[in-house]
């Protein structure tokens, strides 16, 4: 696994997964509106969620963003994807902190963290084409959509397609 390397925004530390993120997270990921958009639906407890957060086969990272008073306000993450110097971002922030900002900010620090410290050449993302509020943040940040997968996936809300998306690290300086 590797090492999570704390990231700093003006609001946020995104720090590593711990336990007790689980409680944290727990109201955003046991609504099922909120899950709409994940590939299972809502979780039914802490310690369901605790096991899909922490699976030890799950290959990526996961940084927590917490306010100046401890407070999480969201998951980010970061995996490998189909070869060397690419990787897959994916983010979900807290139902209570939603329209703060946090995730362009978070995922702002994170970008800026796989490409220059990481080393990653190209991030991708893919969303569910439904989630209008995830397009436009990948938008923003001047990711490109190179792809739409019609009829991509089986999840708890039935068959959906999927966009997905790119970005080049020649190009996230001219985006940002």
């Amino acid at each position: 696994m590797r090492e999570i390397t704390p990231l700093t925004t003006t609001r946020f530390r995104l720090r590593a997964l711990q336990r007790s993120d689980a409680a944290a997270l727990l109201p955003t990921l046991s609504d099922d509106a909120q899950c709409l958009y994940l590939t299972r639906p809502a979780f039914a407890d802490e310690e369901e969620l605790w096991g899909w957060l922490a699976d030890p086969a799950w290959n990526g990272r996961s940084w927590i963003a917490v306010d100046d008073s401890g407070g999480v306000a969201g998951r980010f993450v970061a995996f490998p994807a189909h070869e060397d110097g690419v990787e897959e971002i994916g983010y979900i922030t807290c139902a209570d902190r939603q329209g703060e900002g946090i995730a362009r900010e978070c995922t702002t620090a994170l970008i800026d963290h796989l490409f220059a410290a990481d080393g990653a050449r190209k991030l991708t993302a893919e969303v569910d084409t439904r989630n209008a509020a995830s397009v436009a943040l990948l938008e923003r940040l001047g990711f490109t959509k190179e792809a739409h997968f019609r009829e991509h996936e089986t999840t708890h809300a039935g068959l959906c397609d999927v966009y997905m998306y790119g970005l080049l690290k020649a190009e996230w300086g001219t985006a940002n």
